[in-house]
């Protein structure tokens, strides 16, 4: 059943699957950064320091780490489905929670439950699509997705120009648009369970109905005969704890790797999120003028995001992450050494695409590393632990910050670029997965990744 799958030449299922997950993933990815423009306004309010303001930061990360790995587990023993529901259900509850903080801690306690969520959600995500995909489409279907994603966060910067400068409750409007998420829940019986998911529960009947409907649509779309079967692994039952088998040779390697991967990007990338207003206006910048110049990312991350669905299965994928991270990497030190307005504008357009760019395959190269029956907890003990990179990042370079003195701006964007310096050294030794069934990438090339 599985090499019926892989056969397929286009996506099998109704776009009306990736318009539920898309629009799911928009919520989350909104929700990740509208923390960075809501928190300055948040900050005067309560009169925070610098290390204040970057705890709810700190904190939502934490949420998404402890969130990705309950959900995860739940999502490779009770499924996809189930998993991406509860994740949705969870941040929109922290998300209409955070609209009414009235302290520092009420904050912190209802953006780490929003990062529970969140975590999940994204955790759970990127197995379902990699998993529902035919093989030679994971990357291109992956990014489709997360065109969703990117678009969410090029929202952010305009709605909060729109919110946060001209109310006095526009900051908690970034965070109520959040809650929006809960629509996609009327529409989720349209989804289908991943068909391989189903097999490592032995569920055959549930899994071939739903390829047989794939090869039917596909039949009908290409008004002619299918490709040839192509000899295939077979996909194993899933037994026990996740975690635990994960844990243990011969997948142990491929944690570590990809979470001492993800940690250190992350220690960057949620710096530039999180603190960049506040650096900017650190700098002398005004409000407006800071979410001004994340105005660029607005374009940047759907662009990028457009140009990886054309890339993701050209080459092998972790080359093509590679690429994308050295434009990231002088998009900072552009910043930290050239910071004038219109230089800033320019790197900024630079970051947000190459994000837009290299994410979702970083997503999908994840997914891919693991088996099916753990796959999304595969992608919480990686992605997910490695957010504790991002919630010590803006601690770190606030820190870093106050060190500089009069550099300190400087200072902070340097340190930002040599994270994804350090990222870019790591990813050769990630697997190779491109165009490869999934069951081949996790029977046949156990140990490469190390």
């Amino acid at each position: 059943m599985l090499a019926r799958l892989d056969r397929l030449p286009v996506w099998p299922y109704a776009k009306t699957v990736l318009w539920i997950v898309g629009v799911g993933y928009l919520i989350a990815f909104f929700d990740i950064t509208n923390v960075a423009f809501g928190l300055p306004v948040f900050s005067k309010l309560m009169h925070l320091t610098a290390s204040q303001a970057s705890i709810p930061i700190t904190a939502s990360l934490l949420g998404y780490i402890v969130g990705a790995w309950i959900n995860s587990n739940l999502a490779d023993v009770i499924g996809r489905k189930q998993a991406i529901l509860s994740a949705t259900l969870l941040f929109t509850i922290g998300c209409i929670a955070t609209t009414f903080s009235f302290s520092l801690w009420w904050m912190i306690i209802w953006r780490f439950i929003t990062g529970m969520g969140i975590g999940a959600e994204i955790a759970a995500i990127s197995a379902y699509i990699g998993e529902l995909a035919p093989a030679s489409l994971r990357g291109r279907y992956t990014a489709m997705a997360n065109i969703f994603s990117m678009v969410g966060q090029g929202l952010v910067p305009i709605i909060a120009l729109i919110l946060v400068p001209n109310f006095n409750w526009g900051w908690r409007g970034m965070f109520l648009l959040g809650a929006l998420g809960v629509i996609t829940l009327f529409f989720f019986a349209k989804i289908p369970e991943s068909p391989r998911w189903l097999l490592t529960k032995d569920r055959y009947e549930d899994a071939k109905n739903i390829i047989d409907d794939a090869e039917s649509y596909v039949s009908k779309k290409l008004k002619g005969s299918l490709p040839p079967l192509v000899t295939t692994a077979d996909e194993v039952q899933g037994k026990g704890f996740p975690t635990a088998e994960l844990l243990r040779s011969p997948y142990i390697g491929r944690v570590i790797l990809l979470l001492v991967m993800w940690f250190v990007w992350y220690l960057g990338c949620y710096t530039w999120l999180g603190m960049a207003p506040t650096f900017f206006v650190d700098k002398g910048y005004t409000l407006t003028g800071s979410i001004g110049f994340m105005l660029a990312a607005s374009i940047g991350y759907p662009v990028g995001s457009i140009l990886s669905t054309w890339l993701g299965d050209r080459f092998e994928r972790k080359y093509t992450i590679l690429v994308g991270m050295v434009v990231w990497t002088v998009g900072f030190l552009a910043i930290a050494f050239f910071s004038s307005p219109s230089l800033i504008y320019t790197a900024v357009f630079v970051l947000s695409g190459s994000l837009g760019f290299f994410l979702p395959l970083m997503y999908a190269l994840t997914s891919e590393s693991f088996p099916t029956r753990a796959r999304a907890t595969g992608v919480s003990l990686t992605d997910g632990i490695g957010h504790l990179g991002g919630a010590v990042g803006p601690i770190l370079a606030t820190s870093i910050y106050a060190w500089g003195g009069a550099h300190g701006f400087t200072s902070a964007f340097v340190y930002m670029g040599i994270t994804g310096f350090i990222t870019i050294v790591i990813l050769p030794f990630t697997i190779s997965a491109t165009r490869k069934p999934l069951e081949v990438v996790t029977s046949e090339e156990i140990g490469t990744s190390v």
